[in-house]
């Protein structure tokens, strides 16, 4: 990515918000995505470099290092630790030796990078990167709600970094900056993942899968990619935590009289006893029935509540039944 303007690449002005650039990366990544563009190389190039530009104007802490040094914001630290490097061992040794400064005047961020990875002229400060963490990824997860009940997987794709295979992560080839990676010792991939989403989960979970994150650097650990769920309204159940409501209809004759209805579940039917003289709106708890709890046995129940169907379409005799009943109980 180097030479690369993220905030071009973006769209965005460089005193742009940290909303507007969530809202620049969002609109982009949705038209450049492998799976909206499938065999698109172009496509999936630009995607590349969105990923690669929200990824470091997303985190604040590597914006201002970017702001600062430009395509070799990466080495921001060790910039850092070389000026003060020069700074200290610029003076002369009390004894009145030979100076201990790094070899020439570092006349900008150029100079540095080479004095930082030169090798042959530092005479044994040449320092090797720290392992760092790998930074933590996200990815939205639309599931529906027999799917969140029962659990499901999915196959993701992902905008990861894995390890110079040139360099085997190390960034170096023999004190040098390797090439292929320009010694970040990552490059850019797309990764397709399958992950597993428990039973359970309601909109707005996240479901931590550890290690699956970016890798880390130097030998640092990976970082988690968690997933952020959403799901679906359904057309029957509505979802009050682990509780579910349905409406049930129940044919007059048989909310009078009682009988037995069928009380849909997210897993198929269940036969309902319904007592005489049922009134509309009255909720039967059917215990268990419910969503699961993640990570729990137990689960939460299901409310059937009664919705009485009133007859249509009554022939002659019906009406005159109904007439009687009404001489009979008059309201």
């Amino acid at each position: 990515m180097a030479g690369k303007n993220f905030y071009g690449i973006l769209g965005v002005k460089k005193d742009a918000s940290d909303k507007e650039i969530k809202q620049a990366y969002r609109r982009l990544a949705r038209k450049y995505h492998p799976d909206v563009n499938p065999g698109d190389k172009s496509a999936e190039a630009t995607f590349k470099e969105i990923n690669a530009a929200y990824e470091v104007l997303s985190d604040k802490k590597n914006r201002r290092k970017y702001d600062k040094y430009g395509d070799k914001w990466q080495y921001a630290d060790q910039f850092e630790q070389a000026a003060q490097q020069q700074s200290q061992y610029r003076q002369y040794s009390p004894g009145g030796g030979a100076s201990y400064h790094f070899g020439g005047d570092i006349g900008g961020l150029d100079s540095i990078f080479e004095e930082l990875f030169g090798g042959a002229r530092t005479r044994g400060f040449h320092r090797r990167a720290q392992p760092r963490r790998g930074q933590d990824l996200e990815s939205p997860i639309e599931v529906t709600l027999e799917e969140a009940y029962s659990g499901t997987s999915r196959t993701i794709s992902l905008q990861m970094e894995e390890p110079c295979s040139a360099c085997k992560g190390g960034g170096m080839i023999q004190n040098l900056p390797c090439s292929a990676c320009r010694g970040a010792g990552v490059v850019a991939n797309i990764k397709r993942l399958e992950v597993k989403i428990p039973a359970g989960v309601a909109t707005g979970s996240r479901v931590r899968i550890a290690g699956k994150g970016q890798p880390g650097y130097s030998g640092g650990t990976s970082g988690d990619l968690y997933l952020k769920i959403r799901v679906r309204p359904h057309p029957k159940f509505e979802r009050h935590g682990d509780n579910l409501h349905v409406n049930v209809p129940v044919p007059l004759a048989t909310a009078v009289l009682g009988g037995e209805v069928q009380v849909p579940t997210p897993r198929g039917k269940l036969a309902l006893k319904i007592p005489p003289e049922t009134q509309n709106g009255r909720a039967f708890r059917l215990t268990g029935q419910g969503m699961p709890h993640p990570g729990k046995s137990a689960r939460g129940d299901l409310l059937a509540k009664v919705n009485v169907v009133l007859p249509t379409k009554l022939s002659d005799e019906e009406k005159e039944l109904f007439r009687q009943l009404s001489e009979i109980r008059p309201a």
